[in-house]
């Protein structure tokens, strides 16, 4: 399984507009769009699974494909770095 990065999204493009521009290249296992935690309102992007082979010819065919009249940006996503635990809070001594 690969996890597709999707960015530069128009901001009223739903999960199902996004599983039916990538099911024309292959299998969509899922779709998740990345809202805001304050607002709830989308941010942009957001990542699709799906299988390794037919990621590879997704991505190739819809980077820089217009949507909405934003060119989308399509890559595979690359996993986070982890970030050091802060510790911190109430209880610090």
């Amino acid at each position: 399984m690969t996890t597709i990065d999707v960015g530069n999204l128009p901001f009223n493009a739903t999960e199902q507009d996004i599983k039916a521009l990538f099911e024309r290249h292959g299998t969509v296992e899922s779709v998740k769009l990345i809202n805001d935690r304050e607002t709830g309102k989308p941010r942009g992007f957001g990542f699709v699974d799906m299988p390794q082979a037919d990621a590879q010819g997704a991505i190739a065919a819809l980077n820089g494909q217009s949507m909405g009249g934003r060119p989308l940006r399509i890559n595979e996503a690359q996993e986070r770095p982890q970030r050091p635990r802060q510790g911190g809070g109430p209880f610090r001594r």
